[in-house]
């Protein structure tokens, strides 16, 4: 399947429909995704990246059927995930001396991964390729979000290469912004943005305000997952900024894991009390044991606070909310509250292994936790609403 986007440029890329895992089992991809490659023509040739490497060589075959490979004059390689770099491989082995343009970060990694040295062609900022009637610039953008990424822009049609960045895994035939339905649009793209590139959010910021520096007019963003971006593209731009802002909603999450369901009956003690304080807040209260953990991420992204529970296993705390914790640290959330509380028999260790989690993480405990031994009768219940009600004036 090829189609054609601009007057010069076509997609050839590989929708995968039936895609529920990405990196490993990290990221939750319920909509399937598509790993976008792109030809395009001019008096020389140029195909910028590829496709997964399972689809390398239905890949190689689509692209045949739509160039003859040795007309192929350049590859451009944004970044070398084997997301976008898999299907390299098998195209090599066709056309083995075309030159490879990339950073010199990419060359690294396209040898640690395919241990071949092909032509490759390093470049950097401000570098550029003349295709003919148009020409490619180059634009680093290390750790965005991987240190090898970068930017392809291309003149006279105006278009965005932008690999990763404005990027959401949503597999759809319609390929534009304008065509799908828009909130679930933007629900993949905050989504994408909460559970990978948070960690990098003053990159964003910086990359972002110097592209826009350099003044090049923006048609089309075409990144390498999901569809395309034409209509008013620049207003994923500004989605960007405003994420990478310290980003928050009126919204507060609170997460939980259980075992005998006393913690959860804190949870919804704990709600109501923040309710009878704040009519208007968002509350969302997810059960880390059973609730998607990108979803339960991408909520506590959005959220002015985040009310971690569970109860005490081992002198420890249940496995997914340790893994919860683990992907909140990882994930460096700013300008964020945060408050623990948890369940006990005899030893209850938990609530204080959660409020040191949050800290570490860089979010702001704003109480000590809260215990409760065994399960909350009338008066736990009542302090669990007196707690979500000082919860609430933290706010």
């Amino acid at each position: 399947m090829s189609f054609k986007l601009t007057e010069s440029v076509t997609w050839v890329g590989k929708i995968d429909w039936e895609l529920q895992k990405f990196h490993g089992e990290e990221y939750s991809t319920f909509k399937g995704s598509s790993y976008n490659s792109y030809l395009v023509r001019d008096e020389k040739t140029v195909l910028i990246d590829t496709v997964y490497g399972p689809f390398g060589k239905e890949f190689v075959a689509n692209l045949e059927r739509e160039i003859d490979l040795d007309k192929i004059d350049y590859i451009v390689m944004n970044h070398c995930e084997v997301d976008h770099s898999g299907g390299l491989p098998e195209l090599m082995r066709r056309i083995p001396d075309v030159p490879i343009y990339c950073s010199a970060q990419a060359v690294k990694i396209l040898k640690g991964y395919y241990h071949s040295d092909w032509n490759f062609q390093v470049v950097k900022t401000g570098d550029t390729l003349s295709l003919g009637e148009k020409t490619l610039s180059f634009i680093s953008a290390p750790m965005l979000h991987w240190p090898d990424s970068m930017f392809t822009y291309m003149d006279k049609e105006n278009v965005l290469f932008s690999n990763d960045a404005f990027g959401h895994h949503l597999a759809s035939d319609l390929m534009y912004n304008d065509l799908v339905d828009q909130e679930e649009l933007m629900n993949e793209c905050i989504k994408y943005y909460a559970n990978i590139l948070t960690p990098f959010s003053k990159l964003v910021t910086k990359k972002i305000n110097e592209v826009v520096g350099l003044g090049l007019p923006v048609d089309f963003i075409f990144p390498s997952h999901g569809i395309m971006w034409r209509d008013n593209p620049l207003q994923i731009v500004q989605k960007y900024l405003e994420w990478a802002g310290d980003y928050q909603e009126d919204q507060i999450t609170i997460i939980y894991d259980t075992m005998w369901n006393s913690t959860r009956d804190m949870a919804e003690a704990i709600a109501s009390g923040i309710r009878q304080a704040n009519k208007d807040v968002v509350i969302k209260i997810l059960h880390v044991g059973q609730r998607d953990k990108n979803d339960i991420l991408t909520e506590i992204f959005r959220s002015k606070m985040v009310v971690a529970g569970c109860s005490t296993i081992n002198k420890g705390i249940l496995s997914h909310m340790a893994g919860m914790l683990e992907m909140i640290h990882g994930l460096a959330f700013k300008n964020k509250k945060g408050a623990a509380f948890g369940s006990y028999g005899w030893s209850g260790e938990s609530v204080k292994m959660i409020s040191d989690s949050l800290e570490k993480a860089g979010i702001e405990v704003v109480t000590d936790g809260l215990k409760t031994l065994w399960k909350p009768d009338e008066a736990g219940r009542r302090e669990c609403e007196a707690y979500g009600r000082k919860l609430a004036e933290n706010l």
